[in-house]
């Protein structure tokens, strides 16, 4: 399908979204809401506390249905109910620092929930095309400083990572098992899985995340606490890997070539360390709100994380005529906007809607420019 075409191509598709509660959920709903497509999402209820599922109304115009992916058989009667034609599986326990506190229910989530969905899509047969949301974590890590490449050995360190390494896996399990050419049933969804950097953006309230630890400061008018400066990440707007996966499962729709593994990540400029993503954010909010701000190094010496840790997107590239669309000084000026306009008590879902307008004028001027 032509690049151009993928966001037109949703207007009154039935697209089911697991996890769609959470922040990149809410985010996903939001863009296919303008796109007009018929959505459902499947997830747990919205974190307490401030949450952008909440602060946006994305519930309005889509039809939620609060449930976890463990229970496969509300799972299944919701894919019965709703006949999607299109998954996007995104709920999943995202936290690495989470995972070594409760392993059990990390695997359990980002495992059997996995297995369940993908049942679930075995036995639903309207669904054309599936993706699989994982992470850049899934590779073994060998602190090397070239990008990981989609056929790195998938084998995560932490609990987390792990589990998402499984969750790639069990997706791999299930397309060659049930939906291959040699399956007999008929019913040959395209699968791809998605593998994205570290995603920051607005209405991110999470814990144990750089942006919102950055802005919590702000509501508090304290210093930014830095507990590992030295880390390089690879950041990116959230609507970047959303536009990205919707991309994916469009053309797959139509041609299951276009299927695969794919990382989705920024380009090496803006792979930063999170110190000099703190600095960013403080210049960023500086010159925004004219308040000065600092962060404070502390690290904490806490579980495992890896130090370095880049991807290379060169098949999506190939695959897509891809490129990112903002880099990550423009991607500081939306996640300032968008906080300023929160914190000030503003309209935070119009907010959203012209961040989601403004990222889809760039990207189609983006392509217009490389054709």
């Amino acid at each position: 399908m032509p690049d151009k075409d993928f966001f037109s191509f949703y207007k009154h598709k039935k697209v089911l979204i697991t996890g769609h509660t959470g922040f990149k959920g809410s985010w996903l709903c939001a863009l296919l809401r303008q796109a007009g497509a018929e959505v459902t999402g499947y997830a747990l209820e919205a974190p307490k506390g401030p949450a952008l599922f909440q602060l946006c109304h994305i519930e309005d115009g889509i039809h939620s249905v609060i449930g976890d992916v463990r229970d496969l058989e509300q799972l299944r009667d919701v894919f019965r109910q709703f006949r999607p034609e299109i998954v996007i599986h995104l709920a999943a326990q995202p936290i690495v620092r989470a995972s070594y506190v409760n392993p059990v229910y990390t695997y359990d989530v980002n495992v059997m929930g996995t297995v369940n969905v993908l049942e679930c899509v075995r036995l639903t047969d309207s669904v054309r095309s599936f993706v699989n949301v994982t992470t850049d974590k899934v590779y073994k890590n060998r602190e090397w400083e070239w990008g990981y490449r989609e056929e790195e050995e998938l084998n995560g360190y932490d609990p987390y990572s792990n589990s998402k390494s499984c969750s790639e896996l069990v997706t791999d399990s299930y397309q060659h098992a049930f939906f291959s050419a040699a399956d007999t049933n008929g019913h040959r969804p395209a699968v791809s899985t998605a593998r994205a950097g570290n995603v920051i953006g607005g209405g991110d309230f999470g814990a144990d995340r750089i942006i919102p630890d950055c802005v919590r400061a702000m509501e508090k008018g304290e210093s930014i606490i830095v507990r590992n400066p030295y880390s390089t990440r690879p950041y990116q707007h959230v609507l970047e890997p959303l536009a990205v996966y919707l991309m994916i499962a469009a053309s797959q729709y139509e041609d299951k070539r276009c299927a695969g593994s794919y990382n989705v990540g920024p380009d090496e400029s803006d792979c930063y360390t999170t110190g000099a993503l703190a600095d960013l954010f403080c210049k960023t909010w500086q010159q925004y709100t004219g308040q000065k701000v600092q962060w404070i190094n502390r690290h904490d010496g806490g579980p495992h994380e890896a130090n370095f840790l880049k991807l290379d997107c060169s098949r999506l590239k190939r695959v897509f005529g891809w490129k990112p669309v903002w880099n990550l000084e423009q991607a500081l000026n939306r996640i300032v906007e968008w906080s300023v306009c929160y914190l000030q008590g503003n309209d935070v879902r119009a907010c959203m809607d012209r961040q989601i307008e403004e990222f889809l004028k760039d990207w189609y001027s983006g392509r217009a420019q490389r054709a």
